[in-house]
């Protein structure tokens, strides 16, 4: 349980959420200098969020970048933090081959779409890494709750926060709060998890802080596009064709989308002749099945989600059937023999703006700060953003905490 430091004098910070925006800010405040207690706290199997790889224990070689296969750096300067990754190995350069489908059916070849832009990079060895990374830069003292779902906050008599489970049982403590993903404030979680209004909302009307009240009220007012993932792992020999395609991503333009229902396709070769396939659906394609989510995922298993192994069949085997129309020049149905395809459902892939302002984003009376992509600034909507987000808020952190960078 993470609680406040040996030292009454050092403030503690909760950071609910281990995604870029979560990790930015924990290994910035580390690279300020600052060596205060900070604890981490994830619903998910993992750090990394939406930068995340899903991998099996009984499997090393395994892993399904599913939901960013890469990210980019658009504007400059480059974040701090991107240095000291590429230096302890954790990122590289991404030089893999794009390509852009039209409605026709017809390849542009190096076409990219806006999450492309730029400088790319991935994960060495899967994209969690750049997570995990920033965690190694932040230090063994940093404690990472895996697997734990904050579903209530409370204020504590000495004005700091109580983390509590769906059960009301305490998981933390903390004199700072910062959240680094809008599930906590935003009415998504109602229509998610059946939850009567975010959490964060009692707190705004019981605390009387108007600039909290600004901050709950402009993260409400985001709207997040859906996507639908599908996963396929494609067996030797069969795995060949897919990785001769002639690119490794492909995105769809405004009018393939309409024609398909995919927005993007990652081929992903595996170290031992092996391929994944990760097929991302459509806003629209992933709102009209807004109730469908992985019966394998994360999500599946948080109380209030019950799955429906029936229509989460129907739209597998719709997107499918889908990415094989696609792939007809090059992949014949056999291809999918033995592929053993999976779901998975990301209910906020991308915000949309104009996201947070940058003065909302710490709310020093009450003790809560905010970071992740869905704040304004260069690349708002993408991991960038969300790395540049963590590394903005953690000299402002610092300095409310009176714990200035050293």
């Amino acid at each position: 349980m993470t609680g406040r430091g040996c030292d009454p004098a050092v403030p503690s910070v909760a950071v609910i959420g281990a995604g870029v925006g979560g990790c930015a800010l924990a290994a910035r405040v580390r690279q300020l200098g600052w060596r205060g207690p900070i604890g981490l706290w994830e619903s998910g199997r993992g750090p990394g969020g939406r930068a995340s790889s899903r991998r099996s224990r009984h499997d090393p070689l395994l892993r399904f970048d599913h939901g960013a296969p890469l990210f980019s750096i658009t504007t400059t300067p480059e974040p701090a933090l991107l240095a000291p990754l590429l230096e302890g190995g954790w990122i590289e350069p991404w030089s893999g081959s794009l390509a852009q489908l039209d409605g026709q059916g017809q390849l542009i070849a190096g076409a990219t779409d806006p999450l492309t832009q730029g400088a790319l990079y991935r994960g060495r060895g899967g994209m969690d890494q750049l997570c995990r990374g920033m965690l190694e830069l932040g230090g063994t003292d940093l404690q990472l709750n895996g697997g734990c779902l904050v579903r209530h906050l409370e204020r504590s008599a000495d004005g700091g926060w109580d983390l509590l489970d769906h059960q009301q049982q305490r998981l933390g403590v903390a004199d700072w709060l910062v959240l680094s993903g809008t599930l906590l404030a935003h009415p998504r979680c109602q229509a998610l998890l059946g939850w009567p209004e975010p959490p964060l909302q009692p707190l705004v009307r019981q605390l009387g802080d108007g600039q909290l009240e600004r901050a709950a009220a402009a993260i409400a007012s985001i709207d997040c596009s859906p996507r639908s993932a599908l996963l396929l792992l494609i067996q030797p020999p069969l795995a060949e064709a897919w990785r001769r395609l002639p690119f490794r991503l492909l995105s769809f333009d405004a009018a393939a989308q309409a024609r398909w229902g995919l927005s993007r396709l990652s081929i992903q070769p595996l170290e031992d002749g092996r391929c994944v396939v990760v097929a991302h659906s459509t806003a629209e394609v992933a709102t009209l099945h807004a109730d469908v989510v992985g019966s394998r995922s994360s999500v599946a298993r948080l109380p209030g989600v019950t799955p429906s192994p029936q229509r989460e069949q129907e739209l597998i085997e719709a997107l499918g059937a889908a990415l094989l129309a696609v792939l007809e020049p090059w992949i014949t149905s056999t291809a999918l023999q033995g592929a053993e395809p999976q779901l998975m459902r990301w209910g906020a892939a991308f915000p949309e703006g104009p996201g947070l302002p940058s003065p909302l984003t710490l709310c020093p009376q009450s003790r809560i700060g905010f970071c992740g992509d869905f704040t304004s600034g260069p690349g708002f909507g993408r991991i960038e953003g969300a790395l540049r987000s963590g590394e903005e808020l953690a000299p402002r952190l610092l300095a409310a905490m009176g714990a200035a960078p050293g």
